[in-house]
């Protein structure tokens, strides 16, 4: 009853009227909470019965429009902000046990001794280990606010003693900019994973670091990245496109519109650039994308993005939950909106991918079809672009559907090849930690052996992955095995950096860009002459 007393109370401000002359509708929701809680028949839980309300209101509206409880809501604000308290480290779950696969330069873990391969058993004398808990509830336990204190009780190899550790928190950075390495002596690779609060400051870091290193071309790969602020993308388009040129623009029924320009920045207006974005890159992404491909600025390869389009305003309500609203529809500099179709059937819109692999789409660019009602032009080569579904890349790169096996499919779902790569390392990590220096000496020397291979394949029957091919269905699913293994194996010894370096060898979209990348006339590329 509370939560719907506060929403009334933040609507009448937004109406900005008095109590007495809220709309009918407002006025019958606060009625119907009065009545469920003075006349039921039980004692109703009017917390739980006012959160599915919002959620059902807010379901009817669009695809976008959400809330988030209390604790949903706290820990959203530190993904996007890019920090929270804790202990740094970087875990996994092993055996139903916390494994550290590294902890944070200079966090309270590295500070007080804790090291990559340890294993935190108890929080506060809570045991965390062997009991089933959710990743969720360990993570609560181990985060907290700066400067607050936590005991943990760490299981090392070769120690026969339970070690205690009594860490402060302390602030924990979130890189969204968690990969970027010279290709070669010109070309250079940026990954954005997502869009917060610190993304713009981490990628200038990258980019400087970069140029000084003689990079001239940049691959920026927007891959599976889903988003967040849309100033984020905006600032990082302003090192691509010169001052005062329009991002992007939003608007909305009770918000005229507003241009965001390009101001500042400016650290990469020459020398060719390909961004990277496929299906599931969204939002912020796609207003990026959008940016750089309406102004014929660099080249889009891949598959059509996400397709989201709408701007949410969060609300937040004073429990610390909040609503986000969908108060605007964002364009492209050429006018593109590209929010995909959606209607009250929330199903078919959250089936979209998977409509589009079975039409075909993730496989061939000739399976998609845009209405000419939907055409403008980029701005600078007048070349024709589509809105009303995502960013359609220039240059489209298929979906390799035969590059797994339906064997090698169940042992990533079931989580076997992680569990694999993260046991080898456990027993082997000093050893291979003295035997390769860096990621270079590892790609060249490391080579994942029959003996892993067996590891793996335990791992499977121990999971129940059935090989319903027999032999001949594991040789072939050999080579991709081996190439996870090794990246996942490279990214615990190091970091996604690694992996990166390691996994873009076989990654056609990759691949494809660095083809495009190292043309020399980016503009006869894009107009395909």
């Amino acid at each position: 009853m509370k939560k719907i007393i506060l929403l009334i109370a933040i609507l009448s401000t937004a109406f900005a009227t008095k109590a007495q002359e809220l709309p009918e509708h407002i006025m019958k929701l606060m009625y119907t909470g009065n009545i469920i809680s003075r006349f039921y028949v039980d004692d109703a839980d009017n917390d739980k019965i006012t959160e599915i309300g919002i959620k059902a209101m807010l379901k009817e509206l669009d695809p976008h429009s959400t809330y988030s409880d209390p604790k949903e809501t706290k820990s959203l604000l530190e993904q996007m902000q890019g920090s929270f308290g804790g202990i740094g480290i970087q875990f996994n779950i092993v055996d139903d046990t916390l494994y550290v696969i590294q902890t944070t330069k200079n966090g309270p873990s590295e500070r007080m001794g804790i090291l990559a391969g340890d294993r935190i058993i108890a929080v506060n004398d809570t045991a965390i280990a062997g009991v089933k808990m959710e990743r969720n509830d360990i993570m609560t336990r181990l985060r907290g606010e700066k400067g607050t204190n936590v005991k943990v009780d760490v299981v090392r190899r070769g120690i026969d003693r339970i070690l205690t550790f009594n860490l402060t928190r302390d602030d924990i950075s979130t890189a969204t900019v968690d990969a970027a390495y010279m290709i070669d002596k010109n070309n250079g690779y940026i990954r954005i994973t997502s869009f917060g609060a610190k993304t713009h400051e981490e990628f200038v870091t990258k980019l400087d670091s970069l140029k000084e290193r003689g990079m001239k071309n940049l691959i920026l790969d927007l891959e599976g990245n889903g988003g967040g602020y849309l100033t984020a993308a905006v600032d990082i388009a302003s090192e691509f496109i010169d001052d005062s040129h329009l991002v992007v623009y939003t608007e909305g029924r009770r918000n005229p519109r507003y241009d965001y320009l390009s101001q500042g920045g400016g650290k990469f207006r020459k020398g060719n650039l390909v961004v990277i974005v496929d299906e599931t890159s969204a939002s912020a992404s796609e207003i990026l994308a959008g940016a750089i491909q309406d102004w014929d600025r660099g080249i889009v390869v891949g598959r059509r993005s996400f397709g989201k389009g709408l701007v949410q305003r969060p609300f937040q309500l004073p429990d610390g939950s909040m609503i986000r609203l969908t108060i605007a529809r964002y364009y492209t500099p050429s006018g593109r909106c590209i929010q995909k179709p959606y209607a009250s059937d929330s199903t078919k819109y959250e089936d979209d991918l998977m409509h589009r692999y079975n039409s075909g789409e993730m496989t061939s660019a000739d399976s998609i079809h845009f209405p000419d009602s939907l055409k403008t032009y980029t701005k600078r080569l007048k070349r024709p672009v589509y809105g009303g579904g995502g960013i359609m890349p220039d240059y489209f790169v298929p979906m390799d559907t035969m590059k797994y096996t339906k064997y090698h499919r169940a042992l990533a779902a079931k989580g076997s090849i992680i569990q694999t790569s993260l046991h080898y390392l456990d027993e082997n990590r000093s050893k291979l930690l003295a035997e390769y220096k860096n990621i270079e000496a590892f790609e060249k020397g490391f080579k994942v052996d029959d003996n892993l291979m067996q590891m793996l394949r335990a791992q499977g029957e121990k999971d129940n992955v059935k090989l319903e091919g027999g032999e001949e269905e594991f040789e072939r699913s050999l080579p991709e095995l081996k190439n996870q293994l090794k990246q996942l194996i490279a990214r615990d010894i190091w970091d996604m950096n690694e992996f990166m370096i390691l996994y873009n060898h076989t990654n056609d979209m990759f691949l494809k860009a660095y083809e495009l990348v190292r043309k020399k006339n980016m503009d006869k590329l894009l107009l395909k002459e």
